[in-house]
């Protein structure tokens, strides 16, 4: 069961009010805590992290929409889509009309190819009034997986309604990386590098699409970004010898065909 307002613990008169009150506003601090704290690591590309205390927050408040939405969503970005489904059916018992639940749900059964279905879903969020960033973002990733050119818009119309947030341009950049669209996924990933340099995620999905795209010197500036803002960054580390190992490998293979030449 949800906790009570603090309001309904305000008009109770009796004995141990203020003991009760006082654990009111803990639990409230501490769903609040884990909920900062979760989105803080999903914004840091610590999708495990978030998921733990998105977990957490609904430890301290069952009825956080929010951390619903936000355990769904980190679990897509984990490729957990099947999981990620049964969450979502999960939270909708709960918020049966909620439009981020609805357009998560969406894009877990896109990308498990249930495309017919996930597009009913997207329907139903924006049915819902769910104008929102997500909800526009999970339509173009619905779109990409039915490999149709409207999911642009959709893109569009998230950073028309959040120009200046680099959490949307980020996201956007990451579902365009998903389905392959490298050159348009590192436009956004610049954009969002803009708006938040200092973020060393944002850096590593540049430097990610710079590898798709062969641009490997870019890559290893955008990855040495990332470490310098976060040296644990095990996924810039990781890719930054990925790139060291194919160097060596490009110039073994340029030697050879040197040597048959001659």
């Amino acid at each position: 069961t949800a906790p009570l307002p603090m309001s309904r613990f305000g008009n109770l008169e009796f004995d141990g009010q203020e003991h009760l009150g006082g654990a009111a506003a803990r639990v409230e601090r501490d769903a609040d805590h884990w909920l900062s704290s979760a989105e803080n690591a999903f914004g840091r590309a610590e999708f495990d992290q978030a998921l733990r205390q998105f977990s957490r927050v609904l430890e301290h408040d069952p009825a956080s929409l929010s951390a619903w939405a936000g355990q769904v969503r980190a679990l897509i970005e984990l490729g957990e889509f099947r999981e990620a489904r049964v969450w979502a059916e999960k939270a909708l018992e709960r918020f049966p009309t909620a439009p981020e639940l609805l357009a998560a749900k969406a894009v877990a059964l896109g990308r498990l190819g249930e495309l017919d279905t996930a597009m009913a879903f997207s329907d139903a969020s924006l049915e819902e009034r769910g104008d929102t960033p997500y909800v526009w973002l999970a339509r173009g990733d619905v779109l990409l997986a039915r490999k149709e050119r409207r999911a642009d818009y959709c893109f569009e119309r998230a950073r028309l309604i959040a120009p200046e947030n680099w959490l949307v341009d980020w996201l956007a950049g990451r579902i365009r990386h998903y389905y392959g669209q490298f050159a348009v996924a590192l436009k956004a990933a610049q954009k969002a590098a803009m708006l938040e340099p200092g973020n060393a995620a944002v850096w590593v999905l540049c430097g990610q699409c710079e590898m798709e795209l062969g641009f490997d010197g870019h890559a290893r500036r955008s990855f040495q970004q990332a470490l310098d803002l976060d040296p644990g960054c095990r996924i810039a580390g990781n890719l930054m010898s990925t790139l060291g190992n194919r160097g060596v490998v490009a110039a073994v293979a340029s030697r050879w065909r040197q040597w048959f030449r001659t």
